[in-house]
């Protein structure tokens, strides 16, 4: 991609917040389980983690508590394959780290998620924190609205972050990714619009573009409009269909240089932990586009990484380039296929 640098020190860098999550084994409910599973996840650390599992070079910028808490979460970011140099550590007696409690359902009950995340130690991530040769330092910048949304002293920094990414060449990822529980349509769709003319590659799904951008026509005409009125290089749109909670049907739709690309879904997807597989997809097209100039080659990546990532526990996508490549082939193939690898 001509647009994205050759190279630098790190491939991508994200910036957002990583949480802890506790989830009740077995698909119990909250209210019933005794017991909940530690782990810990985030948009923009999922993005960065999975994206460097398959072979780039990954940091993420956040902030976390100087306690027990904030050094398993650093743990999990190296566990991650990437790196920790831009972990800012919070030293206040206010610090803490977000929680949130997930919630596996089975038809007809669905998932659910509770939050308990308000002023984190992320919240209070300052400019003046973060190393400013950061900028010299990476490909692409990639950043969700939710980093936008956790308060007004982030969305600061990271709109900062961005700005100076883009005045040292860097390409700016963003996924608008939008949380009713966080902000409002209203807020969001006017803080996001001031975003976008920054934006290289951007990941929006259908129904956020109707419903939170309120934008009307059909699928093509709603993607090429964000190229078309904010100058975005990249247009990519999932396209996932919940036949059950335990059974999904996914694939994404992207646009760039006039071309749209598409390629068969993954039908009967026998779903696990749909935590984080957007996220999946997010890293795959990223991966792609860092590794070559094929689009579509993107999009397989995305959509094999998303599919795979619903098939697992946790937040984080885990699997290795040999796995992506044998789903894509298998994806392909028709007839027979074999029942194991082995």
């Amino acid at each position: 991609m001509e647009f994205i640098k050759k190279q630098a020190e790190f491939d991508l860098i994200g910036l957002g917040e990583v949480m802890l999550r506790l989830s009740p084994p077995d698909k119990e409910k909250i209210s019933q389980s005794e017991i909940f599973e530690k782990n810990c996840g985030g948009s923009e650390f999922n993005v960065t983690s999975g994206a460097a599992n398959l072979g780039v070079r990954a940091a993420v910028i956040t902030k976390l508590p100087k306690n027990k808490l904030g050094h398993y979460v650093a743990r999990r970011i190296r566990y991650g394959n990437v790196s920790d140099d831009y972990v800012v550590w919070d030293y206040s007696e206010e610090r803490r780290l977000g929680i949130y409690y997930y919630e596996s359902g089975v038809y007809p009950r669905k998932s659910a998620v509770v939050y308990d995340r308000a002023d984190s130690s992320v919240c209070s991530l300052d400019i003046s924190e973060i190393p400013s040769d950061i900028y010299e330092k990476t490909r692409v910048f990639h950043f969700s609205s939710i980093s936008l949304a956790l308060g007004e002293r982030l969305r600061a920094t990271t709109l900062a972050v961005m700005r100076q990414m883009k005045e040292r060449g860097v390409a700016i990822s963003f996924d608008v990714n939008y949380r009713a529980t966080l902000w409002s349509e209203e807020e969001a769709r006017e803080v996001i619009k001031g975003v976008l003319p920054f934006v290289d590659i951007l990941f929006v799904s259908e129904e956020t573009s109707r419903r939170m951008m309120g934008k009307t026509g059909t699928l093509d005409e709603i993607m090429k409009s964000y190229a078309d009125e904010f100058g975005c290089k990249i247009v990519a749109t999932t396209r996932r269909e919940v036949v059950s909670p335990t059974k999904h049907n996914f694939g994404s739709r992207i646009y760039y240089n006039g071309e749209f690309f598409e390629e068969p879904h993954y039908m009967g997807i026998e779903v696990i932990d749909r935590v984080g597989s957007g996220d999946a997809y997010v890293a795959g097209v990223l991966y792609g586009l860092l590794t070559g100039n094929d689009v579509a080659r993107a999009m397989s990546y995305g959509n094999a990484l998303s599919a795979i990532k619903n098939t697992v526990s946790g937040d984080m996508s885990i699997s290795s380039m040999d796995e992506v490549e044998g789903i894509i082939a298998s994806h392909r193939k028709t007839g027979v296929q074999d029942e194991m690898v082995r």
